[in-house]
């Protein structure tokens, strides 16, 4: 378990002076390049965007000019993949002035990293590492947690991630660990549903059970997407459409977290726009089908 620590002064300043996500911003979907163009010709029915932070750190470019357009129809969400704060190493501190100009230029309503680590004294790997849940780990994703909100001015959402192995030296489940950054930070969860389903299968741990340990107050955003099963194991390789299992998750999630800011990603096999649009409307479906049973006192 988590050895307890109190939220240092200085965090628990900022955290009470900066602007806390917005927890419902709707259902948005993942902007790729594919679908530049349908954004660009006409408002599509979706609530908000999301964006890898890292394809538009450059100083200029088509990226940067189509975020300048959407920017006036719809709310922003930047999705970082390459700080790795749970690397044992000191921060790219150059990666992360480049996030910070970023943000400050586009304001966007969320920003959120991945609970994983990516680098060594030598190397960046392009990937998103499993770390193990210890007490040390903890200590490190913490201090790297607080140096990203010192620098944005602002809390970060902190994503789980799927993986295909686990630690013998883990002191803790990823669900505790994850609750224990945030009570020592003050940044916020993003519920990644699909990596809690393929973890389930990869690892036999329990979906249900894992939604179930978050503090429910704490869940700002969920990503949803779909998985690929191979005769070894299940990847998280969003390239398909959300599958039946994940659904039925996500309706558990929103039953304990009411609604909250839902996300489908696409990444691999990109579709056409109206595919996941179609997705979007069935997030949007079970939200409002969700909201009908807490009205009716059928949820808490």
């Amino acid at each position: 378990m988590a050895t307890g620590r109190s939220v240092p002064e200085s965090t628990r300043i900022r955290a009470a002076c900066a602007a806390r996500p917005s927890r419902d911003l709707g259902v948005g979907i993942g902007l790729r390049h594919a679908h530049y163009r349908d954004f660009l010709d006409e408002k599509q029915p979706v609530d908000w965007l999301e964006v890898h932070t890292e394809n538009y750190l450059g100083n200029g470019g088509f990226d940067l000019h189509v975020l300048e357009q959407v920017r006036r129809d719809y709310p922003l969400s930047f999705h970082g993949v390459g700080l790795g704060l749970g690397s044992a190493i000191s921060l790219d501190t150059g990666h992360l002035e480049r996030i910070t100009a970023l943000v400050d230029r586009f304001q966007p309503a969320l920003v959120s990293e991945h609970l994983c680590w990516s680098a060594v004294p030598t190397r960046h790997v392009n990937d998103l590492l499993p770390l193990p849940f210890t007490n040390e780990a903890l200590d490190v994703v913490t201090r790297h947690v607080d140096q990203m909100q010192t620098v944005l001015k602002r809390t970060i959402l902190l994503e789980n991630i799927s993986s295909h192995l686990r630690f013998r030296q883990n002191e803790m489940n990823e669900m505790e660990f994850l609750t224990a950054v945030v009570r020592r930070t003050g940044c916020g969860i993003l519920l990644d549903v699909n990596n809690l389903y393929v973890n389930q299968c990869n690892h036999g741990e329990d979906a249900l059970a894992a939604i179930d340990r978050v503090p429910a107050d704490t869940v700002q955003e969920i990503h949803l997407a779909g998985h690929l099963v191979t005769a070894d194991s299940v990847v998280d390789h969003h390239g398909s459409q959300v599958s039946p299992d994940v659904w039925a998750l996500y309706r558990h999630a929103i039953d304990r977290f009411g609604v909250v800011s839902t996300l489908i990603e696409w990444d691999t096999n990109v579709p056409t726009i109206e595919v996941l649009l179609e997705e979007a409307a069935m997030a949007r479906q079970l939200v409002e089908a969700q909201s009908l049973r807490r009205h009716d006192g059928q949820v808490a």
